[in-house]
This record gives C-alpha cells, sequence and structure tokens, in this order.
C-alpha cells in the first residue's frame, strides 16, 4: 500500500513538471536568398546553379527585387502552440541614412524542425536599401527560446 501511494505521488509530480514545463525551441538555421524581377531565388533545383545564381544577383543589384529569408526552426512544447519568428534588419538606404526594419511571421509548433518564409520585396526592398545584418529570433509570447544572428549584427 505504501508503495502504491509512492507511485501515485510521484506520478503527479512528473506530470505537474512536465505541464509546467515551457517550451523549448531554436532556430537552426536561416538562408538568405536575393530574389530577381520574376520572383525566383534559382534558375534550377541544382545547389550549384543557386549559389552561382546568387552570386550574379549578388553582383549585379539591377537584377534584383527583393530578398527572402528561409529560416529553419524547432519547438519542443507539450502543448500546440502559436509561436513568433521575428525577422530584424539593418540597412544602409540611399544618402547612407540607416534603416531598421522588423518582420514578424505566427508560426504553430511540431514534432519536427519546420521551414518559414519571410520576404521583403517591390517598393519596400527599394526604399529599404542593402541589407547590412540580419537577426531571426523565435517567441513563444513575451519569452526568447531561439535566435540566429548574422556576423555584423
Amino acid at each position: 500500500m505504501c508503495r502504491f501511494l509512492l507511485f501515485c505521488l510521484l506520478g503527479c509530480v512528473l506530470g505537474v513538471s512536465l505541464e509546467a514545463r515551457a517550451a523549448i525551441g531554436k532556430v537552426n538555421k536561416v538562408l538568405p536568398h536575393f530574389l530577381d524581377t520574376q520572383g525566383r531565388h534559382s534558375l534550377s533545383p541544382s545547389l550549384f546553379d543557386r549559389d552561382a545564381y546568387q552570386a550574379q544577383l549578388r553582383q549585379n543589384p539591377a537584377q534584383r527585387s527583393g530578398i527572402r529569408y528561409d529560416i529553419n526552426w524547432r519547438v519542443r512544447s507539450v502543448k500546440p502552440a502559436t509561436f513568433k519568428l521575428k525577422l530584424e534588419l539593418r540597412g544602409i538606404a540611399k544618402g547612407n541614412l540607416p534603416q531598421l526594419k522588423t518582420m514578424e511571421q505566427d508560426v504553430k509548433g511540431g514534432v519536427s524542425s519546420r521551414w518559414a518564409r519571410i520576404t521583403l520585396a517591390g517598393k519596400d526592398y527599394e526604399q529599404f536599401g542593402e541589407v547590412t545584418a540580419w537577426r531571426v529570433t523565435l517567441w513563444d509570447g513575451d519569452e526568447l527560446l531561439g535566435e540566429q544572428k548574422s556576423f555584423l549584427w
């Protein structure tokens, strides 16, 4: 009887601790890709061709129409919930004026890692100017779960 009560007590404590555990998250990878005037980041599915095309777009700003950030993230949570990815950009606009821009996207957690895309294109991209640094953060409400940033951030 004493062992039974001990196991019940232990089960209740473990159940409460699992329920109270906060979500654990991570931003695994961030891939910035320039987009051409047709919205493409590559001409073919080959990674070699993608890298070559990105080099071409990097050298020829007139061929660009935007920049897209492909973000690989993961959250482990007891309850399914909605999380927030926040992309912060620093750049230099015409006239060497510093620029700051923040873009957010709601994402749903799952069992495996997920990909999300955040795009800066069109007039917003033209007005922002050249991106010099970026930071991606993953949030659960007010709690920071993960972060990935560029070298110059």
